[in-house]
């Protein structure tokens, strides 16, 4: 390129290694184009049994066609502020895989508003989804779970600063605290518990409430002059979720390719 970027092209998917076999999988946000929908497919990929879960009714039905043909996978719809909702999901992913090994909490919201014209529903809004919902879930999972894994999907705003997102990055620095504090409680009940930090990963849902400028500026930002593909997330998502990763807990990883 002119600028002296450099632009990597997308590398192949990779096949299922079955690191996930046998794994029960419970995912929230999977419907639609993104990073749940690439994390349910990719356990199913890796030999996993799977409950997807999203508040978008439709959208998770035809996500549910889709990952069918793959393996066993059941859907419920699930409102991650609402705690009925969560303990009827619990219930579903009990009935249908007899428990649950592998938590992967995506459910998030975002949002742009500078800081001095936010509403308090704005902010409320979007940290009772991306970090309260994260906590109801993972609440759940611990009075529930046992020798298994904990994911939770945070983002590199949880470190870095950008104008507009205030409620967005407060959120998910929340969601790495809590991931840290869950790791620590929940090495008493042989829990793992981690966190990815996305920068940007490229989806449908993404670009129509994203402008054309901020996604420029946010692909120049990476050394490899490209958003993440949802897929190449979901990797790194499903790695900390495998046997793969025994050793790491507390961990927020990033999934990143910026420059510092």
């Amino acid at each position: 390129m002119s600028d002296g970027t450099i632009s990597l092209a997308i590398p192949p998917q990779p096949t299922g290694m079955r690191m996930l076999a046998g794994k029960r999988v419970l995912v929230t946000a999977a419907a639609g184009t993104g990073i749940g929908s690439s994390v349910a497919r990719r356990a199913l990929e890796e030999g996993a049994s799977l409950v997807i879960s999203d508040a978008h009714e439709r959208r998770l039905g035809e996500t549910l066609a889709t990952l069918a043909p793959l393996g066993e996978v059941h859907a419920i719809r699930c409102d991650v502020t609402q705690q009925a909702d969560i303990d009827a999901l619990w219930a579903f992913a009990t009935e249908k895989l007899g428990g649950v090994d592998v938590l992967i909490n995506n459910a998030g919201l975002g949002g742009t508003a500078p800081l001095a014209e936010m509403t308090d529903e704005q902010w409320s809004r979007v940290l009772d989804v991306s970090l309260t919902g994260t906590f109801r879930m993972m609440r759940a999972a611990m009075q529930q779970m046992r020798n298994g894994t904990i994911v939770n999907n945070a983002s590199v705003l949880g470190w870095r600063a950008q104008g507009g997102q205030a409620h967005y990055a407060a959120a998910k620095a929340g969601v790495m605290a809590l991931t840290r504090c869950a790791a620590v409680e929940g090495a008493a009940l042989n829990l793992r518990v981690n966190a990815v930090a996305p920068s940007l990963a490229m989806h449908a849902n993404l670009a129509r409430v994203t402008t054309p400028e901020l996604l420029r500026q946010l692909e120049s930002a990476s050394v490899q002059g490209r958003a993440a593909e949802p897929w190449e997330v979901a990797n790194v998502i499903l790695f900390l979720a495998s046997d793969l990763s025994s050793y790491l807990t507390g961990e927020v990883l990033s999934v990143s390719s910026q420059h510092p």
